[in-house]
């Protein structure tokens, strides 16, 4: 039988942050969210080639979002990290979809912030696009904090056939900002006060490993620190581009272990694949090999770049004091028909891919006011905000 510690360990934090949830006035001017269903709150609803299966516009989405409980593109049971975050910074929630219906000026849609992300977009502009297998018989059990509350049936599907590439939120920003400017000289004061929050890469790594777990494509006959190297190379030139558009601050959130998402457990199972918690061990071991790079890569540009800020927040290292926490795994069997589980707030899986909104909300205070050092580096998002003396 399952252990239930992790379990209870979620509805703790949970309980505390929602007894210590206040309205204050915003840290900051506005908050532009870029990246992929992590944080994406409806622009894949508004993409008409957009597969089902990247999108989150249909029940049971949203069941817990107030005060409709209905879904808004949120690829969460209710609130996601954007929104999180964006409350810890004195907002009611995550900014707007950009491609959401609008006839707001440039000037008055950038005031308060807008949220570009596209649930299956990833720093390679291929990534979602492509053709990809998702045979999942089965959703494997590591505890039930980590198990998902809601597990559609296995089938063949494509994996997004549309999204909005991280290059054209980049490029739509950068339009954006340039138009307000050109009307509102304090625009490039506004963004440079902001925070830029960015997401991403989760689906590069699902996607790589997918296909050389599959195609049994070995270590000696694949370049895995070259392919990473491209991601850098593309995350690099975004930051470059938001930064020439003013943007100084960045909180930045690194991909998890993202072979224990329950999709990944079963493919590690059928492909005996799996590592020490019983998740895909080669996606775990390209985040892991990922992480590092990116933290070089914030740290250099921040020398590079003047007055560029940063927070990097360790996703990597949050999951794994997690699992480390439960080590029982078991497996249950799924299917279309499976219940909607009504304790959500102690899982950690809403579904094959994404965390409930229990587990988005302690990631957000990690990242918003975690001790330096642990899950964040080399400042948490609070501190990067703060105004300067």
């Amino acid at each position: 039988m399952a252990s239930r510690g992790g379990a209870l360990v979620l509805i703790v934090l949970w309980s505390l942050l929602q007894l210590g949830a206040a309205k204050t006035k915003p840290l900051v001017p506005a908050m532009f969210v870029f990246g992929d269903s992590l944080v994406d709150v409806g622009n894949n609803n508004q993409l008409a080639k957009c597969n089902v299966t990247c999108q989150a516009n249909y029940q049971p989405f949203g069941v817990d979002y107030p005060p409709c409980h209905s879904p808004t593109g949120r690829f969460s049971n209710g609130y996601n990290l954007a929104d999180q975050l964006a409350q810890l910074l004195g907002f009611d929630e995550s900014p707007p979809a950009f491609l959401s219906p609008s006839n707001a000026s440039a000037s008055r849609r950038t005031s308060t912030g807008i949220n570009f992300a596209s649930g299956g977009s990833g720093l390679l502009p291929t990534t979602g696009s492509q053709f990809v297998r998702a045979r999942a018989r089965a959703c494997l059990l590591i505890d039930a904090n980590t198990h998902p509350c809601v597990y559609p049936g296995s089938v063949l599907c494509v994996q997004c056939g549309e999204v909005f590439t991280m290059a054209e939120q980049v490029g739509n920003f950068t339009s954006l900002v340039r138009s307000s400017g050109r009307k509102d000289r304090t625009a490039a004061d506004l963004v440079s006060e902001s925070l830029i929050f960015i997401s991403v890469g989760s689906n590069d790594l699902f996607e790589y490993a997918d296909y050389i777990t599959k195609a049994n494509i070995s270590s000696s006959n694949r370049n895995d620190t070259e392919y990473l190297q491209g991601l850098i190379a593309s995350y690099t030139s975004y930051i470059k581009e938001l930064y020439a558009a003013g943007a100084t601050k960045f909180g930045v959130l690194s991909p998890s272990l993202v072979g224990c998402c329950p999709l990944q457990r079963a493919l590690a199972k059928e492909f005996n694949g799996s590592d020490q918690f019983g998740c895909l061990g080669v996606a775990n071991n390209l985040s892991q090999q990922l992480y590092p790079m990116i933290a070089s890569m914030l740290q250099d540009l921040s020398m590079e770049l003047p007055d560029m800020s940063y927070s990097l927040g360790d996703a990597i290292g949050m999951a794994g004091f997690v699992f480390k926490s439960t080590r029982d795994f078991g497996e249950n069997v799924c299917n279309s028909s499976a219940p909607l589980c009504q304790n959500r707030s102690s899982f950690f899986f809403w579904d094959r891919f994404h965390p409930t909104d229990a587990v988005s909300a302690i990631t957000a205070n990690e990242l918003f006011q975690g001790p330096a050092g642990r899950f964040v580096h080399p400042i948490n998002v609070h501190q990067l905000m703060a105004p300067q003396p």
